[in-house]
């Protein structure tokens, strides 16, 4: 299996963050199919995301299905509208472990 990791840089308010998260966990109860892992944190610059996906494609399916629209109820903006200067940076994991049966929503 090939994974496909991404680290977002958002220069917003780390509240965004927070409502978009909880939004998000409210809508999916933390089960986005093909995800495996997602931390966020806040930055001096903003706030920081990580997460590790099956695929791309899983990635680019829950970016669009899920939160683009999430992203659009919080702002109240066009799902399209999204904070447009995230730096994104694409990598492949080089190791994974992810202990069975531990799940921690925050």
């Amino acid at each position: 299996m090939t994974l496909y990791a991404v680290l977002v840089d958002i220069p917003g308010s780390v509240e965004f963050y927070d409502a978009v998260h909880a939004e998000t966990l409210r809508r999916t109860e933390g089960n986005v199919e093909g995800l495996l892992v997602h931390v966020g944190r806040q930055t001096t610059g903003g706030f920081q995301v990580i997460e590790v996906w099956e695929s791309r494609e899983s990635y680019e399916r829950a970016d669009r299905e899920v939160v683009a629209p999430i992203i659009a109820s919080v702002t109240g903006a066009s799902p399209s509208a999204g904070p447009t200067s995230a730096q994104v940076e694409e990598f492949s994991p080089r190791g994974l472990v992810i202990p069975s049966g531990r799940r921690v929503l925050l």
